[in-house]
């Protein structure tokens, strides 16, 4: 079932605390990293548990059972794609209609997101064919790797995406203390 605003699935659930039953969100989105196989075609398989949070952010389904998605490209996305959902995108593309219109902020926000993104539908063996032009662009040729974002995730070529994502931890990781835990980047539940 459709969340209609979000490309995070959201489950209502009730529980007890303190006695009392209280309502409460449990909010799945993209998560993991993925290898996948790319043919000469451009084929490639979307991971279940992503075509699952697709088909919960398309209001299409489940009465059509292939989600769709849309990928952003382009140079300011330094060597990788993005995936979005149907809903996530209408969210995005809400946010540049409430910029001034005639703005270069509007017109440079829609020259760089609803200018280079492209809409795809899932296949039925659960792969899409990634056009030649975008493959080009990050030089994707046999293995891609999908990095989950939460609300979005990444298409990277295998190879790029080691080199960048070691790099970058590695060199982020040398300014922090020994034993540093990433989970303190983040306000614990309940905190503001």
């Amino acid at each position: 079932m459709g969340s209609g605003s979000s490309s995070i699935r959201r489950f209502v659930f009730k529980r007890f605390v303190g006695g009392r039953e209280a309502n409460g969100t449990v909010v799945l989105s993209f998560r993991g990293e993925f290898n996948q196989k790319v043919d000469s075609k451009g084929r490639m398989s979307i991971p279940a548990d992503f075509r699952a949070v697709l088909a919960d952010g398309d209001p299409r389904c489940p009465e059509n059972p292939l989600p769709r998605l849309v990928v952003l490209h382009g140079p300011h996305l330094k060597g990788c794609l993005h995936a979005y959902t149907i809903d996530a995108m209408a969210e995005i593309e809400d946010g540049i209609r409430r910029l001034p219109r005639g703005s270069a902020e509007r017109k440079r926000a829609s020259r760089l997101i609803l200018g280079k993104s492209w809409d795809t539908e899932i296949e039925k063996d659960g792969r899409i064919v990634l056009p030649q032009r975008l493959r080009q662009q990050i030089g994707l040729e046999r293995e891609a790797v999908m990095v989950a974002m939460g609300d979005y995730f990444e298409i990277w070529n295998a190879q790029t995406y080691e080199e960048v994502e070691a790099a970058e931890t590695n060199a982020w990781l040398e300014n922090m203390p020994e034993d540093y835990d990433p989970l303190s980047l983040i306000s614990p539940p309940g905190g503001d």
